[in-house]
């Protein structure tokens, strides 16, 4: 077989300083100050306009939730949660049982989070502060909920993403309970219990 014979050393040397650099990748940073207060002006607008559906008295019960829950749906990262919350067993998954926990995860998630905002229905809130979180352009909202009626306010964290090109609420801490790592606690003890299945199963279900 015919080979081809060495590039001598000095044009080797040659055609690597003259072949064009490949740009470097874009290195990962904390969120902007913008970016910050873009984050902030989304959790006000969000928490606001939801509250207010919940306060319109033209709206049923029903109807208010379903609104609320449908603001909620738009506008939380509902699959980055719903695989987070069971990374301990996904690896065991087969496909079918995936599907299934995919199925079922949207009216969960967004019924686990309307549970927690529901009772915050007359209140206002305001954005305290906003903190970068990592090094993925997050952040994360502080604000407090008040009660007009003179109520305990509510001190929350709102878990903020903008990896999808817009900005997504991926976590809620209220008062200091972790809303995602609670529901992993829970799911993680009901897989151990009972199984993946009958986890799905019992999502399916739950109202």
């Amino acid at each position: 077989m015919r080979t081809h014979p060495a590039i001598p050393r000095r044009r080797a040397l040659a055609l690597l300083l003259a072949a064009p650099l490949a740009p470097a990748p874009a290195l990962a940073a904390p969120a902007t100050a913008e970016q910050q207060a873009a984050a902030a002006r989304f959790i006000e607008t969000l928490a606001n306009d939801a509250f207010a559906v919940l306060r319109d008295r033209s709206l049923s019960r029903d109807q208010a939730k379903a609104r609320f829950k449908a603001m909620l749906r738009e506008n939380f990262a509902i699959e980055q949660t719903g695989m987070r919350v069971i990374r301990r067993h996904r690896a065991g998954l087969t496909p079918a049982q995936l599907e299934a926990y995919r199925k079922a995860l949207p009216d969960y998630i967004v019924n686990t989070y309307a549970d927690r905002l529901y009772d915050f229905g007359q209140s206002r809130l305001t954005v305290v502060r906003q903190v970068p979180r990592g090094t993925r352009g997050d952040v994360d909202v502080h604000a407090r909920v008040t009660d007009p009626n003179g109520g305990r306010p509510f001190e929350t964290i709102w878990a903020t993403s903008r990896a999808s090109g817009r900005w997504l609420v991926t976590n809620l801490t209220v008062n200091g309970v972790n809303i995602a790592l609670t529901q992993e606690a829970d799911f993680d003890a009901y897989i151990r219990r009972n199984g993946f299945d009958a986890l799905v199963d019992f999502m399916r279900k739950a109202k």
